[in-house]
């Protein structure tokens, strides 16, 4: 069905990076929630009046919220399409993220709503009636959401849509939540005991978890979260393996919203390589990364020398005594300045976060190090943290 739905209602579906076709995607997505959500709603709130109970109103109560959610996530998808202009010279992807906070806020005020109602039921129960069209409602309810869960997770990892894979996420969490109220139906006669309120509550914190979720998650996107391991292996790689770049390091990446990744590097080129050899493939480098992962990669060239035998011996040392302080340590950046009486190695440490020295006392230790090797040599050291 998704399959379907995608090739019939998106033109050129398979071109999902590209703007146009993402926000088409978007589209999709956002209709076909409005429109089972709104149908799933007005079915639980004609059987929770039927029945009288507020679970199952409190249920449809949700997905009335989700189609509302559905419905900002489709004007989101509008306004984060726009291109580039003079005020918001990155674009407006970021609105995505505003948008699920927007969706969040709404549906943290449904859930404490509703579980004030719940827990008024429970101080004050009253018998819901039983009825086969509520238990028919709440499967079919149940059918459709796990549908609409694979439906938005399968659109959200084709567009990288975290806006869509929030919407998955809720779809799941409802069907968890009205399998609850199903069984609140079904048991309730049998038990002879009123299971209403308490199923209402269980609907109102699956509500509140989901909405504190998505918050947190679009939190950390504007806030500017750390690239994953996986995309800084796909973006050292792909430099490295251009001929004439010798390593990368002090890669920045920055994301401005879905499709808007900008990068910066530093590259090592032969500096005995012609400088207009070793830029022509920086561009080439650059254009093609955009090109093929459509990441806007900015590399600064740094030029190592590979043709002095003092450099190189005492590149091995600074490397023997990092590791003798870290192994997961790196330096980079390595150049002298020899002098009559000392030589000075100038050099950069890259430190993970949770690395347990400090700054200064990482540089300490370093330099006690090489002075215990050899008296005449200074370490000029600069900690990059990552």
């Amino acid at each position: 069905m998704t399959e379907f739905l995608v090739r019939r209602f998106i033109p050129r579906w398979e071109e999902a990076r590209d703007p146009a076709v993402r926000q088409q995607y978007g589209r999709l997505g956002s209709i076909v929630g409005i429109l089972v959500n709104l149908l799933l709603s007005g079915g639980k709130l004609a059987a929770g009046a039927l029945s009288g109970s507020v679970a199952i109103t409190a249920d449809g109560v949700n997905n009335l919220s989700d189609a509302g959610s559905s419905l900002i996530s489709l004007v989101s998808f509008r306004l984060a399409a726009r291109p580039a202009d003079a005020e918001h010279p990155f674009g407006h992807a970021r609105i995505e993220y505003l948008s699920s906070m927007a969706v969040a806020v709404l549906i943290l005020l449904l859930g404490v709503e509703l579980a004030q109602t719940s827990l008024g039921k429970i101080f004050s129960p009253e018998e819901a009636a039983f009825s086969w069209l509520t238990v028919g409602v709440l499967v079919l309810s149940i059918l459709a959401k796990l549908w609409l869960y694979r439906f938005n997770r399968s659109l959200g990892r084709r567009i990288d849509s975290e806006l869509m894979a929030a919407t998955a996420a809720d779809s799941l969490s409802d069907v968890l939540a009205t399998t609850g109220v199903l069984v609140s139906a079904a048991a309730s006669p049998f038990l002879g005991f009123s299971l209403d309120g308490y199923m209402g509550v269980l609907v109102a914190v699956f509500i509140l978890r989901s909405g504190g979720e998505i918050i947190r998650e679009a939190m950390d996107k504007l806030l500017g979260q750390a690239p994953t391991g996986e995309l800084v292996a796909e973006i050292e790689s792909y430099v490295r393996s251009y001929d004439g770049v010798m390593d990368c390091h002090d890669l920045v990446v920055h994301s401005y919203g879905p499709g808007r990744c900008f990068a910066t590097v530093h590259a090592e080129v032969p500096a005995g390589r012609d400088i207009m050899a070793s830029h022509d493939i920086i561009d080439n480098i650059e254009r093609d990364i955009f090109r093929e992962k459509g990441i806007h990669l900015v590399i600064h060239m740094d030029p190592v020398v590979t043709d002095d035998v003092r450099v190189e011996q005492l590149r091995r040392l600074v490397r023997e005594v990092l590791a003798e302080v870290g192994t997961e340590l790196t330096f980079h950046d390595f150049r002298i300045v020899a002098g009559p009486s000392h030589t000075n190695m100038i050099f950069d440490i890259s430190a993970p976060f949770a690395f347990p020295l400090g700054d200064s006392e990482l540089c300490r230790r370093m330099e006690e190090k090489l002075k215990e090797r050899d008296n005449s040599l200074f370490a000029v050291i600069t900690v990059d943290r990552r």
